[in-house]
């Protein structure tokens, strides 16, 4: 089932809903819309029925509606969504209360709950709202904690609604999380390392870090503890994922040691700099003063290091070449001991280096290969991550 039921209160931030329903379209969801019947005071419920295709549902007895309703579209959707929720809601919810359509849902709902809450700081630090909030996660209800910020009252403060892209990646992983990633920890790195000579200049690559980004949010949503080391980069984090940024290969090389005793799957997509300069200075070297020839030195191998010490992990590597790809990352692969390769010649125009597109082969020790076409790097997340699932139960199953 690929349908989400979002329930939609009387909350200023009713606006936002209309992102979080781009969002889950934009991963493939179709979105049935929930109002109560104050919402539609703030936002004309023809609004949602436009943005969803579907008629938007308000009133518990409408002769527009299927017999029963409440109870034929729970087997339709796999996620009820409450965003933004008041603390009247809430409360219903915490009490039983089934007095309009999206409480009488709930109550009927079987699929994963989530709540994200909207409202005044007051309300929501009050002891009756957090006891409300309380009972509901006793009872497997999640929520998506409100942001602290500016609100409509005019004061700042905790009660502002979560991100909806933060709302939505919390939603994906309660419908997308599989036992095979669930409770592990996967270990990815992104984009490049700078290898500074004085504090203004350095060698470095064209790396964005777009393709550890997207394996680091699809690991997430499928259930997996995420840490993601990270090169400079302008990306924001995915949702719900540890960052640790790091700038030169050798800060890389101590962060993902820090956590790799505790990383089941590690994804080493990071463009680390091959080599540095073997003398620096705290200053700007004047160009008068710069020496014709500047001595360099080799980078540590991160992924071959770890190679050495893999134990069970399941450790995957990249190779980024310019030319026969397939038979560099071969090599790369039986040298650093790797479970899975993923080979791409980022000399092929737009794809590779700072593109939203790729085009990889996936490469196994014991010979199998698998070419992917040209696609979007969250595409070839997915598919990655697929694979990595594979292994990870053909592992299990072998013990």
């Amino acid at each position: 089932m690929k349908k989400i039921a979002l329930g939609v209160c009387s909350s200023v931030s009713i606006y936002k809903a209309c992102e979080i329903i781009r969002l889950f379209q934009s991963e493939g969801f179709g979105v049935r819309v929930i109002m109560t019947e104050k919402a539609t005071r703030f936002i004309d419920p023809y609004l949602f029925t436009s943005l969803t295709g579907e008629r938007t549902i308000v009133h518990l007895f409408d002769d527009q509606q299927r017999p029963i309703e409440h109870i034929s579209l729970v087997d339709e959707v796999s996620l009820l969504l409450v965003a933004p929720a008041t603390a009247n809601l809430i409360g219903k919810m915490a009490s039983g209360i089934a007095d309009d359509f999206l409480t009488t849902f709930y109550l009927a709902a079987k699929c994963p709950v989530l709540v994200a809450p909207a409202m005044n700081e007051a309300m929501y630090l009050h002891p009756q709202t957090q006891e409300n909030i309380r009972k509901l996660k006793s009872l497997g209800v999640e929520f998506v904690e409100p942001d602290t910020g500016y609100l409509a009252c005019g004061k700042k403060g905790p009660g502002r609604l979560a991100p909806p892209e933060k709302i939505v990646q919390q939603g994906l992983r309660l419908v997308r999380a599989k036992d095979t990633f669930r409770d592990k920890v996967v270990l990815v790195t992104a984009g490049p390392t700078r290898e500074f000579l004085d504090p203004v200049r350095f060698v470095s690559n064209p790396a964005s870090g777009k393709m550890g980004y997207e394996l680091a949010r699809e690991a997430y949503q499928l259930g997996a503890e995420v840490i993601l080391i990270s090169g400079p980069t302008w990306l924001e984090p995915p949702p719900g994922v540890y960052l640790e940024r790091v700038t030169e290969a050798a800060e890389m090389k101590e962060a993902v040691l820090k956590h790799y005793a505790r990383a089941r799957v590690v994804l080493m997509t990071a463009a680390v700099a091959d080599f540095r300069f073997r003398k620096t200075r705290p200053e700007k070297i004047r160009k008068t003063e710069i020496e014709r020839t500047l001595e360099i030195e080799t980078t540590p191998d991160i992924l071959e290091e770890l190679g050495q010490h893999k134990g069970q992990r399941l450790l995957v590597g990249f190779a980024a070449e310019t030319g026969q790809a397939v038979e560099k990352a071969l090599e790369k692969m039986k040298r650093k001991q790797v479970d899975l390769m993923v080979a791409n010649d980022v000399s092929q125009p737009e794809v590779g280096f700072a593109s939203d597109e790729n085009e990889v082969v996936l490469l196994w020790p014991d010979g199998r290969s698998r070419k992917i076409p040209r696609t979007s790097k969250r595409k070839i997340s997915q598919e990655i991550l697929a694979e990595v699932e594979v292994l990870l139960n053909e592992r299990k199953s072998k013990r």
